[in-house]
């Protein structure tokens, strides 16, 4: 039966408010239960922006967007078209930081999220069934946040990861918002500060771990297939001992991606492509430090790893070109308490006269000379001045990347890198950095955010009916974002700028659907790749 009355004006996907006709309004029972003027969805959306420039906090915008996006999702995405650069951070990463910190004082609202709870795992379809509420989901963001971006564990909290990504999945490439579902796994928390906060809204408990959790994602994974078999799974913020290991086991079998592994390596990748169109220079003849070996470095440390393969290296050659510093210094194949990933990319103490004394990052740059560094550590201002110039001796044009965000956590600022570099140093920031003004020159920083690239990605993949995610279709996106970069513009960037994010997003979209009907790996029958994304973009406009 059709909604009416109060009913469709509490429906965020169907809501118009103000916009409802006349005609409208009396076939609907709304007659009298709106004013009288009847707006435009434009005059809406500068009605709604001067309230939220009125706003004076970050995480007060914040707010203000959430409870518009839960009262009429059109008008929301509307809007958030016409300032996409403004709102990016504000609906997800740094702000989200906040929203999660402080999620049990702010909380008002479910946000069409599923709540999984590892206590209930005979819950777990009828869960799915009640959050999906008969929509046709095509996208699942889940997160059980226990590495949540610069943070760490934050339980039930960290569902504003999904909520947030997933509105960076329609703002960007146009999936319809009535066809995604963001989930949390609530397995507890060790978060001792979560434990002891009487307002805490999740499982009051240490994390399930081990086989017990496994057998829950289990579970969860069989139902979210069987009831939305033509879904894209994409996993987020899961903690180093899982993310990989859950990833592995169902990546070969549906259509799953991980956006801590797979996106953070794939812009990464991307970036240092862009990098290497700017310095005319080839990705065989770079050698890699990735600092912070944790689920992030060692996505990013696969996806360069595996670039090498497709060019034609051999394994054992590929892997000579990396080293990895964590919290104990350079990792060697005796390093205690090594992941599973970290093991394939260790190197041997007899490659070294002084490998006793590579316990820190100055230590490693200064014995193997790296024409690329990454951070993902989460240890703030560890890229020193005395690393980047030691660095940039041995280097014409460094490419050193300091990922790790928010703001508070970043390895270096771009400004500093430029400068200690005399304007030489290749640039990406993991969060938004300003241009840098260096000897009447200006530099472009491009801003390392896998939102240039897992919507294209993703929304490409459920446009296709993708059943699988290959290396072979990964390399097709990486490689169609990489190759937008104005190479010879002085100062230019080594990522296209958020602004195009739209734009992009299409270009990425086509080639990963081209990409995975070349392999004949879609589910229904396509005979065109573009005419797919084109037919399935959802446009935020009342109907």
């Amino acid at each position: 039966m059709a909604l009416t009355g109060k009913a469709i004006l509490n429906n965020s996907f169907l809501n118009k408010g103000t916009a409802f006709t006349k005609e409208e309004r009396e076939a609907l029972g709304l007659t009298g239960a709106l004013p009288s003027k009847v707006q435009t969805i434009e005059e809406q959306s500068e009605q709604v922006y001067a309230q939220f420039q009125s706003k004076s906090s970050p995480l007060e915008k914040r707010i203000f967007l959430m409870n518009l996006f839960n009262e009429n999702v059109t008008l929301f995405y509307h809007l958030m078209d016409q300032h996409v650069v403004e709102f990016m951070p504000v609906v997800y990463d740094p702000v989200v930081a906040d929203a999660i910190e402080q999620y049990n004082e702010i909380y008002m609202n479910p946000q069409n999220a599923a709540f999984l709870s590892v206590d209930a795992p005979e819950d777990i379809e009828a869960t799915l069934k009640n959050a999906a509420d008969g929509r046709d989901i095509r996208l699942v963001v889940v997160t059980d946040a226990e590495g949540i971006l610069g943070m760490g564990d934050w339980g039930v909290n960290g569902v504003d990861i999904a909520v947030g990504k997933l509105m960076v999945y329609t703002a960007a490439a146009g999936i319809n918002p009535a066809q995604v579902l963001p989930i949390s796994i609530d397995s507890g928390t060790n978060n001792k500060a979560l434990l002891e906060d009487p307002l805490y809204l999740g499982n009051r408990h240490e994390r399930i771990a081990g086989e017990e959790y496994l057998a829950f994602i289990d579970k969860f994974v069989a139902a979210e297939q069987k009831l939305f078999p033509e879904s894209l799974l994409h996993w987020e913020d899961f903690g180093r001992a899982n993310a990989q290991v859950i990833l592995d086991k169902y990546k070969d079998s549906i259509a799953t991606f991980n956006d801590d592994i797979q996106g953070t390596g794939m812009i990464v990748l991307a970036g240092v492509l862009g990098a290497l169109n700017i310095s005319k220079e080839s990705l065989k003849d770079q050698t890699f430090v990735t600092f912070g070996a944790g689920t992030a470095g060692m996505g990013i440390t696969n996806q360069m790893f595996n670039e090498l393969l497709q060019e034609g290296l051999t394994e054992e050659e590929a892997r000579k070109h990396f080293y990895l510093v964590d919290k104990q210094g350079l990792l060697f194949n005796d390093t205690p308490d090594l992941t599973p990933a970290q093991k394939a990319f260790t190197r041997d103490r007899s490659e070294f006269a002084n490998a006793a004394e590579l316990t820190s990052l100055e230590a490693v740059v200064k014995a193997v000379h790296p024409t690329v560094l990454v951070g993902t550590s989460t240890q703030p201002g560890t890229f020193t001045e005395a690393i980047v110039k030691e660095m940039a001796a041995h280097t014409e044009r460094p490419i050193i990347f300091p990922l790790s965000n928010p703001t508070k956590l970043a390895e270096a600022t771009a400004e500093d890198l430029i400068k200690w570099t005399d304007g030489k140093a290749l640039v990406s920031t993991g969060i938004p950095a300003a241009d840098v003004e260096y000897n009447g020159v200006t530099y472009h920083i491009g801003q390392g955010n896998n939102a240039l690239i897992y919507p294209g990605l993703g929304f490409g993949l459920v446009a296709s009916t993708a059943k699988l995610l290959t290396q072979e279709t990964i390399s097709a996106a990486i490689h169609a974002l990489g190759g937008l970069v104005d190479s010879n513009a002085k100062g230019a960037a080594v990522l296209p700028p958020v602004s195009d994010l739209t734009k992009f997003s299409q270009i990425i979209a086509e080639a990963t659907a081209e990409s995975v009907l070349a392999q004949n790996l879609n589910r229904e029958p396509i005979s065109d790749a573009k005419k797919a994304v084109a037919d399935m973009k959802w446009v935020p406009e009342y109907k």
